[in-house]
Parts: C-alpha cells; sequence; structure tokens
C-alpha cells in the first residue's frame, strides 16, 4: 500500500460477519484510511478479532483504525452478554448531579472498561463521548446518550470518559461537533434545523466542545445551523467547520464527517463526499457496507490531504497500550451503587 497520503480519506463499514472476496479487493483497491462495525458486524470475539483481522489485512496496515459506536445504552454496538451491559451517559450525569466527583471518577473507569473491552479485539478507535447537551426538546436519537443539560458538566464528564478511553489505548471520537442537542429530528430520517442566535450557540451547545478541542478525533452533526450557514448542516458547510469548529472551538484534529449514508443529506452519495470534503471535513464516514454506494465515495472523496495526514499522524502517535488496571470495574459499579461517595 502506498503513504498515507495517498490513502482514500474514507471510513468504511462492511456487509457482514466476514469479508467476501469482493469487500477484500475493493477494500485493497481502494485503500480507505480505516472501518467501521456495527452490530450485523459483531457475533463472538474469537469472530470479532478475525473480522478486524481481515480488514486491516485488506489495506496491508496493521495500525488501521477500526472504529465501533460503543456508548452504553441504547447504542452499543457488542451485545450484553458476552460483553459488559453499560450504563447510557446519562446516569453517570445523573450521579455527577448528586456528586460531582464519583460521577468524573465513574466516566473515566467506564471509559477505561470501555477501551479494555474493544482493544482486547483490535478495535483501536471509541465513537465516544456524546457531548451533545440534553434540552427539553431534543430528539430522543440523542436523549440519555447525552450527560446532561449543563455545558460544564458535559465538558468535565466527557473529558473524564476521553482520558479513560485513552488510558485503555484506544482512541475518542467527540461528537456531534459542533453539537446535536437542540435538534428536534432524527438526522438519520431528515435534516434538523437550529434557529438560535450564534451568542447563544456559543455559550452552550458550543462550549462542551471547546473545553474538548484539545480531542484527537472529531465528528461532525448533521444540523443547520441558522445563525451561521441557513444553506447547509455542517458537515458540509465550510462556514461552519470554518467558522466554528476549526475557529471559534478551535478543534485542530482529525474531523470525520458523520455517516453520508444518512437522510439528513440530499444528493448522491459522490455529490454528498465532495461537498464534505469541499467543506472541510478530514474523512468521510459510511456506514452502511453497501459497495456501489462505497464505490462512488471513493470516487468522490479524494485522498488524505496534507493537513489530515499530519492530524492522523498526531492521533495515532496518542495510542499506546494499556497499563492493567484490574479493579477498575469493582470500583466503577460501586460508584454506580452509589457505594463510593467521593469527597467534592
Amino acid at each position: 500500500m502506498g503513504g498515507a497520503a495517498e490513502r482514500s480519506a474514507a471510513i468504511f463499514g462492511c456487509a457482514g460477519l466476514s469479508l467476501s472476496q469482493e469487500e477484500r479487493q475493493f477494500f485493497k483497491d481502494a485503500d480507505p484510511f480505516g472501518f467501521i462495525l456495527f452490530a450485523r458486524n459483531i457475533d463472538t470475539p474469537e469472530q470479532v478479532r478475525r473480522l478486524v483481522d481481515d480488514l486491516r489485512d485488506s489495506v496491508g496496515r496493521v495500525d488501521s483504525f477500526v472504529l465501533i459506536d460503543q456508548e452504553g445504552g441504547r447504542v452499543a454496538r457488542l451485545p450484553s452478554p458476552p460483553w459488559r451491559d453499560t450504563p447510557p451517559a446519562g446516569r453517570i450525569g445523573a450521579l455527577y448531579e448528586s456528586d460531582p466527583a464519583a460521577g468524573v471518577e465513574a466516566a473515566r473507569l467506564n471509559g477505561r472498561l470501555l477501551a479494555d473491552e474493544l482493544a482486547a479485539l483490535g478495535i483501536n478507535v471509541d465513537c465516544v463521548p456524546v457531548l451533545d447537551l440534553q434540552f427539553p426538546d431534543t430528539h430522543r436519537i440523542i436523549g440519555d446518550r447525552s450527560f446532561g443539560s449543563k455545558a460544564a458538566a458535559v465538558a468535565a464528564l466527557g473529558r473524564a470518559q476521553c482520558e479513560g478511553v485513552m488510558a485503555g489505548g484506544v482512541l475518542p471520537v467527540i461528537k456531534h461537533i459542533p453539537g446535536h442537542g437542540r435538534a428536534t429530528l432524527d438526522s438519520h430520517e431528515a435534516l434538523p434545523a437550529v434557529d438560535t442566535p450564534r451568542v447563544t450557540l456559543e455559550k452552550t451547545d458550543f462550549a462542551p466542545f471547546r473545553d474538548l478541542s484539545d480531542m484527537p478525533m472529531a465528528m461532525t452533526a448533521h444540523v443547520v445551523f441558522g445563525a451561521i450557514d441557513s444553506a447547509a448542516p455542517a458537515t458540509t458547510s465550510p462556514t461552519v467547520i470554518r467558522d466554528i469548529i476549526r475557529g471559534f472551538i478551535g478543534f485542530d484534529g482529525l474531523l470525520l464527517s458523520d455517516d453520508l449514508s444518512m437522510s439528513a443529506l440530499t444528493g448522491s452519495l459522490g455529490e454528498r463526499s465532495k461537498a464534505a470534503r469541499d467543506a472541510g471535513c478530514d474523512i468521510m464516514l459510511h456506514c452502511n457496507g453497501i459497495l456501489d454506494e462505497m464505490t462512488a465515495v471513493t470516487a468522490n472523496c479524494g485522498s488524505l490531504s496534507d493537513a489530515a495526514s499530519a492530524r492522523a499522524a498526531r492521533a495515532t502517535a496518542l495510542l499506546h497500550p494499556a497499563v492493567p488496571d484490574d479493579e477498575a470495574l469493582q470500583r466503577f459499579e460501586a460508584l454506580m451503587a452509589g457505594e463510593t461517595p467521593l469527597a467534592g
């Protein structure tokens, strides 16, 4: 395979529990930056490890990023059993409300436990934490995936979870930048529009992302922010990416689009890929594993830019083997059960 700058600026899913010969050949030829797994790709630990190895083998890179959305609660691609039944972020946020120190420690430990399970499978990127705020009208697609309604609390818990994930040898992805919390529609199904003034957004929705702007990776929101760009969602808006994500928020890590196959976006997959690339996304994410769609994405996403390659290198440099923490689960469960209050 070629160097980093020659890789396709895409992350792809695959169709099932193992790779078909057609998929192997496509990935070899397309040379995507990385891969993402979903429930359709998960059966047993042994099967997942084999699939992860085969994905990396298809592009000839043992360090290729393999992502998963393992948040806990409703969004857990690894089923329980055999994997841990992980609580949603909202439960950790509730603990923080009563005992901030305990909440922060629980978020950190939960991140570490998530990473331990993923690292054992060869998965090196977890798409957590969700930094979207919870509002009265927040669509249930976010719901208890959010830590709560207060920007400072969400930032504190999000940072703790990121630290735990990275301590376990896995990279986090903050999402959905610059904020999905005010959306009243599910962007999987329709395009949400938010008309909140920019000054308000800066103090609320954007604030957790600004506080965590030093994180290595982020995923965009398919949400229109009318006060900033009324014509395009953040994913395909040069104005939002330049002025808000890279500007006000100050994020200079690797920027992934959310899934290009979601119904919030319009146009062909090729048009969506080009729009996200032209807007400033470093990596175009396509999740459903449909080969024809992946072919269209590859034809339009281009290869990694020099800036994206540098951001990817900085992210990769943060990966390191975890120091064992055999008591993490016991401490986490005690905190969630209220058995280990910590001094504020």
